[in-house]
């Protein structure tokens, strides 16, 4: 062998060496981009359906009670029983009061009665003072107990009327159609003016009552509609339209009462029972994305934009309307094609190179 060929081959080994260590420097300049899963934005159709749980009372419930006190003696109706206006549904014992009244009606006679006496004295009176045979201290006098007759007289009417009154609230009557859903005092019983004897739903309408939170509040359509459903039940269902909302929440659950007007509800949704309520929310034009996007920048909402010319990402803050399940939605900060990172997304930095391999639309 030649020196020429002995000093080439041992040159090889420093060559080929020199070779691969310029070829890993050639891969430290250049990192490989960054894989994340991508999704490029379009605006869709939301329509968010909740369930809600509550119960059936009606629209206006009412206490009935005596106005004055006593011993119930009878009672006439019960709980579940309907009622019509005017109907009699118990009754006190009124023999303290028919006493009244009769002590009113003698009163009252025994005015009228000093009330023709005194008249009679002031006409005599009159026509003798006109011939001067009496005194004008006299006729006065006379004028005077023919008033004072005449005031008796007025204050025995109303006597009179007071006790006949105190004697027809001896007997308590419904003052509307309704229905009874409690009975709240038994015959016998001494009762206080004003205590409740029974609860009467009045007809002319049920409500469904649900507790709901702020947020179904404030995302909720106005004027909103619900179906209705037996929880026992579900394919006994009937519509509702929303009548009223607590201005208040409750201290406990801070949650908002709803109440609901049932329309034309079937025989088997009765009072008391627990009913599902449907409602869907206004399907409105909005950009969803999945909760995985979502970033968090100086505390406000953000998410990675890729830019699909140079393959690179920046953050972009957004201003969320909404969460629900899974998904955000965008109320500001994004447009239908913008593509954003859905996956890897806490391993990148602003102008990082990212690689698609499921970007998809």
């Amino acid at each position: 062998m030649t020196s020429a060929w002995r000093r080439l081959l041992c040159a090889a080994p420093a060559m080929f060496l020199t070779l691969a260590a310029c070829g890993r420097d050639a891969d430290d300049a250049a990192p490989d981009a960054r894989p994340v899963r991508a999704v490029v934005i379009e605006k869709s159709k939301l329509g968010e359906v909740v369930e809600l749980t509550g119960s059936i009372q009606p629209e206006r419930e009412q206490a009935l009670a005596f106005r004055i006190g006593g011993r119930m003696i009878e009672r006439f109706v019960g709980s579940g029983d309907v009622v019509k206006p005017g109907q009699l549904l118990a009754r006190l014992d009124s023999q303290n009061e028919m006493n009244e009244l009769r002590s009113a009606q003698a009163r009252l006679t025994a005015a009228r009665g000093r009330l023709r006496e005194a008249q009679n004295i002031f006409a005599r009176e009159q026509a003798l003072l006109a011939r001067r045979y009496t005194t004008k201290n006299q006729f006065d006098q006379a004028q005077t107990a023919v008033e004072t007759a005449k005031s008796d007289i007025e204050d025995a009417t109303a006597r009179l009327k007071i006790a006949q009154d105190n004697v027809s609230y001896t007997e308590l009557k419904a003052d509307a159609a309704g229905t009874i859903v409690a009975r709240q005092a038994e015959a016998g019983e001494v009762v206080q003016p004003g205590q409740a004897i029974y609860r009467m739903a009045r007809a002319g309408g049920w409500d469904a009552v649900f507790d709901v939170p702020a947020r179904l509040l404030r995302e909720a359509p106005t004027d909103a509609r619900l179906d209705v459903a037996l929880s026992d039940d579900p394919a006994v269902v009937a519509p509702a339209r929303v009548r009223q909302v607590d201005p208040q929440a409750d201290p406990n659950t801070r949650t908002f009462r709803l109440r609901a007007t049932i329309q034309s509800p079937p025989p088997a949704m009765r009072l008391g029972a627990s009913v599902t309520g449907r409602v869907r929310f206004d399907p409105t034009r909005a950009i969803s994305i999945p909760a995985s996007a979502l970033m968090e920048t100086d505390h406000k909402p953000s998410v990675w934009i890729v830019d699909p010319a140079t393959m690179t990402v920046s953050l972009r803050p957004i201003r969320v309307e909404r969460f629900t399940s899974g998904a955000v939605v965008v109320a500001e900060g994004l447009k239908p094609e913008d593509m954003i990172v859905t996956a890897g997304v806490q391993a990148l930095h602003p102008g990082q190179k990212v690689r698609l391999p499921d970007a998809r639309r």
